[in-house]
C-alpha cells in the first residue's frame, strides 16, 4: 500500500492547507504523521496478531484509498498555489554546479573513508578484504560518475532539491542498514525470523519499526508528489505507484524472501524502471507497451531471486 499511503499524504497536505486554512508546515507534519500511524497499525497487527504482511497491506491499500477519497470529498481535486514553499522546493529548486561538485567531493571522501575503515576492520578480524587498488578504482569510478552526471545536468538547471533529498535519504538508510546494530537486526529478521528470535533479538519491535519507517517514507513521497504536481486528486498514488515500488526494489536485487539487498540496490532498481519508462515515452510507445515490458522485467527479476534462494538452500 505504498502508493495508497502516498496518495493519502498528498490529499491531507492539499486539504489541510487549502480547505482548513492551516499553515503549510502543519499540513506536511499531519501528512507524515498519518503515514507513520498507518505503519504503526500495520506493524502491530503483523507482529502481535501474526497476520501475513502481504494480505494485511493489500487490505490496508483498500482502506487507505477509501480514506483518501473521504478526505478529498466531493471536490475530487485540490490545487496548491505555485508560490508556496513546497511547490517551489519540488519544482523550482536546483543546486548550482559548483555546490553540487562540492557535495559530490564530500560524498566521495566519505565513501573512501568507509571503504578503508571496512578494510581495516576485516583485516583485524582475519577476514578477506579488498585491496587498496580495488578500493581506489571504486572511489575513482564513483568520482567520475558523479562529476559527469553533475556537469551534464548543469548544462540545463542543475540537480533538483528533491533528488538531493532522495540521495540523502538513501545514503542514511544504507548506513543504518549496514553500519548499525539495528540494521543487522533488520537483516536477521528478514533472513530468518526463528533464528533471529533464538539469538535474542526483539523481532516484534523490529517488525513494527520497519513498517513505520516504510510507511513514513511513503508519506514523504506523497508530500513531494503534491508539491511536484501542485495538486492532489483521486488518482494520486494509485495502484501503479505501488506496483512500480515493488518492481523497482525487486529489479534492484532486494530479495522477495527478505534478508538480502540494500538501499542503493533499490535505488538502482528505481533508475532502471524510470529509464525504461522514459525510453518508451521518447519512442512514443503506448502505456500498454510500458506495462508489458516492465512486467516482463519484473518476472525475470523474481525468477532470478527465486533461483538464487533455491541455490542458497541447496548449498546449506
Amino acid at each position: 500500500s505504498v502508493g495508497a499511503v502516498s496518495g493519502l499524504s498528498s490529499a491531507i497536505v492539499a486539504v489541510v492547507f487549502m480547505q482548513a486554512d492551516l499553515p503549510l508546515w502543519v499540513a506536511v507534519v499531519a501528512a507524515v504523521s498519518c503515514g507513520a500511524a498507518i505503519g504503526l497499525v500495520y506493524g502491530l497487527l503483523s507482529a502481535y496478531l501474526g497476520l501475513p504482511s502481504f494480505v494485511l497491506t493489500l487490505a490496508g491499500l483498500l482502506v487507505v484509498l477509501g480514506v483518501q477519497l473521504w478526505v478529498l470529498g466531493d471536490t475530487g481535486s485540490v490545487n496548491l498555489p505555485f508560490d508556496t514553499w513546497l511547490v517551489r522546493f519540488s519544482q523550482q529548486g536546483f543546486l548550482s554546479t559548483t555546490t553540487s561538485l562540492l557535495v559530490a567531493a564530500g560524498v566521495v571522501a566519505l565513501n573512501a573513508w568507509t571503504l578503508v575503515h571496512e578494510r581495516r576492520r576485516r583485516e583485524r578480524a582475519d577476514l578477506p578484504a579488498d585491496s587498496l587498488v580495488w578500493i581506489g578504482l571504486k572511489v575513482v569510478g564513483l568520482a567520475v560518475l558523479l562529476a559527469v552526471s553533475i556537469l551534464y545536468l548543469g548544462r540545463d538547471r542543475g540537480i533538483g532539491y528533491p533528488v538531493v533529498l532522495l540521495l540523502l535519504v538513501v545514503t542514511l538508510t544504507d548506513v543504518g542498514l549496514r553500519r548499525t546494530r539495528w540494521g543487522r537486526a533488520v537483516r536477521a529478521v528478514g533472513g530468518n525470523v526463528d533464528s533471529a528470535r533464538r539469538a535474542g533479538m526483539q523481532v516484534r519491535r523490529v517488525t513494527v519499526q520497519v513498517f513505520v519507517i516504510s510507511s513514513t517514507f511513503a508519506a514523504v513521497g506523497g508530500v513531494l508528489a503534491v508539491g511536484r504536481l501542485a495538486a492532489a486528486n483521486q488518482g494520486s498514488g494509485g495502484a501503479e505507484a505501488s506496483l512500480t515500488a515493488i518492481a523497482a526494489v525487486l529489479i534492484g536485487g532486494v530479495s522477495l524472501f527478505g534478508g538480502r539487498g540494500s538501499a542503493w540496490s533499490a535505488f538502482v532498481g528505481v533508475l532502471v524502471v524510470q529509464s525504461i519508462a522514459s525510453g518508451l515515452t521518447l519512442m512514443n510507445a503506448g502505456l500498454s507497451v510500458r506495462y508489458m515490458i516492465i512486467g516482463a522485467v519484473l518476472v525475470l527479476a523474481v525468477a532470478l531471486d527465486t533461483r538464487l534462494k533455491r541455490g542458497a538452500l541447496q548449498a546449506r
